[in-house]
C-alpha cells in the first residue's frame, strides 16, 4: 500500500471514529430519559419559582435545549444538597451535572468538564457597608458556600491583599449555600460575603438596594457540564449539540434571557480552568 492510500485510510477511520463517538448511548435512546441532578438554590442558574415552585434557571433552559437536540429525550429533575452532586454523577444517578458547578483541576481525576460559562468569585457586602474596596474587607468575616471552590480563592486573595500588605487575614466563615450565606450576611454575622459573579445581578434584582457589590471578581473560572471520564461517547454528541446552540444563537438567546450575555463563551472548552 502506498503512503497516499494509507494516510486516506486513516483519516477515513478517525472521521468514521469520530462520527460514532457523537451517537447517542444506545440504552440512553433506547429509554427516551435523560436524568439531571441539580442544587436548586444558585438562582439564576437554577431555582424554585416562589411564585409557582417550578424549576426554573438558565441551566434549566440550556439542558431543557439540549435534550431536544439529543432526539427530544425527557428530562427527569431530580434535586440534591450542593455537595452530592459529583457523588450522585459518581453513582450513575445523574447522567451528567449541569448546575452551577465550577470546573476545577481536582475535580477532573474522575470526570471531565465541557465548560459553558465565564463565572469568577466576587465579593458583596450589605449597601449600608463602609467598606469601599475590596482591601476593606482585610481581616473581616466573610462567608461562602463551603463545598464550592471560594474559600481557597479567599484565602489565595487575602494571603496576596491582605498578609502581603501587613493586614490581618480575612476570616472565611462557612455556608450550606448562597442562600444561606445570604442570610448570615443579612443576619450580621458575617461582614461580607462571596457568590459567583453570575448570581449577583439576579440577587440585587430580588432584593433591591440590599446588596452592593465590592471590585470586580478576583479570579477566573469556568461552570462545566461534568461527565464521567468513561462516558466519553455522551460527552462527545452533548458537545457537538452545544456547539451548534452557539453558532445558531439560541445559547446566547438562553444567556440573555437571564442578564448573562457577558458570561458566554465562543465555543466549549474542555477541562479549560486554570485551578
Amino acid at each position: 500500500m502506498t503512503r497516499l492510500p494509507l494516510l486516506l485510510g486513516l483519516a477515513a477511520l478517525a472521521a468514521a471514529t469520530s462520527a460514532q463517538a457523537a451517537e447517542l448511548p444506545a440504552e440512553m435512546k433506547q429509554a427516551g430519559t435523560l436524568r439531571l441532578t441539580v442544587n436548586s438554590t444558585y438562582a439564576p442558574m437554577e431555582y424554585r419559582d416562589p411564585a409557582t415552585s417550578e424549576l426554573v434557571g438558565l441551566d434549566i433552559d440550556l439542558a431543557g435545549e439540549l435534550a431536544k437536540r439529543l432526539g427530544g429525550l425527557k428530562i427527569t429533575w431530580s434535586e440534591t444538597p450542593f455537595a452530592e452532586l459529583i457523588p450522585s454523577l459518581q453513582t450513575k444517578r445523574a447522567d451528567f451535572i449541569i448546575s452551577g458547578i465550577s470546573d476545577r483541576a481536582s475535580r477532573r481525576e474522575t470526570a471531565d468538564f465541557v465548560d459553558y460559562l465565564t463565572t469568577g468569585p466576587q465579593f458583596f457586602v450589605m449597601a449600608e457597608s463602609e467598606a469601599k474596596a475590596a482591601t476593606d474587607l482585610c481581616g473581616k468575616k466573610v462567608g461562602t458556600t463551603r463545598s464550592t471552590s471560594f474559600p481557597v480563592e479567599i484565602e489565595k486573595w487575602s494571603k496576596q491583599n491582605c498578609e502581603a500588605a501587613g493586614k490581618p487575614a480575612i476570616q472565611y466563615v462557612p455556608g450550606e449555600n448562597s442562600i444561606d450565606v445570604r442570610n448570615q450576611l443579612k443576619q450580621g454575622r458575617i461582614d461580607a460575603a462571596v457568590q459567583g459573579s453570575e448570581t449577583l445581578p439576579y440577587a440585587q434584582s430580588q432584593e433591591a438596594g440590599k446588596y452592593r457589590v465590592v471590585g470586580e471578581p478576583f479570579a477566573k473560572g469556568y461552570q462545566g457540564i461534568m461527565f464521567r471520564k468513561d462516558d466519553t461517547a455522551l460527552r462527545e454528541v452533548v458537545t457537538e449539540k452545544l456547539t451548534a446552540m452557539i453558532a445558531d444563537g439560541s445559547y446566547k438567546a438562553i444567556l440573555d434571557k437571564w442578564g448573562l450575555g457577558a458570561n458566554a463563551v465562543a465555543e466549549p472548552l474542555m477541562n479549560a480552568a486554570p485551578q
